[in-house]
């Protein structure tokens, strides 16, 4: 039961990020206003420095690895950092639309856990 779950969560958390890196390159240049104040600034220049492209690149590249089971736990030190900026847009500049990013979170622990001995060299403190 177990591995089904997180077999699950896996491919969910590779579907969440195949089509969010796929349709950002998609729409890029076809972005909706951008929501008023300080969200809207970072976002605006989020879309014309064109460092939207690179984000869509790693999430696309992060979610089709998880689809087809390869580098996962590359895939997933990937999203990680994705997940934490979405993370930190939403708890410091717009808190209303935190929740894919609550569920992403979520999905990513379920797959890391099990995989957690492949992240243990990188706690290493000092390298000899």
């Amino acid at each position: 039961m177990k591995q089904i779950v997180v077999v699950t969560a896996r491919i969910l958390l590779g579907l969440l990020f195949t089509f969010a890196g796929a349709a950002g390159f998609a729409f890029t240049f076809h972005a909706p206003p951008p929501p008023p104040g300080l969200a809207g600034l970072f976002v605006t220049v989020f879309f014309q420095s064109h460092w939207a492209l690179l984000v869509n690149a790693v999430e696309l590249l992060g979610g089709v690895l998880l689809l087809f089971n390869r580098f996962v736990p590359l895939a997933l030190v990937l999203l990680a950092g994705v997940i934490v900026n979405i993370l930190t847009f939403h708890i410091t500049m717009m808190p209303l639309g935190i929740g894919p990013g609550l569920v992403a979170t979520m999905l990513w622990f379920i797959v890391a856990l099990p995989l957690r001995d492949y992240f243990a060299p990188l706690l290493t403190a000092k390298v000899p």
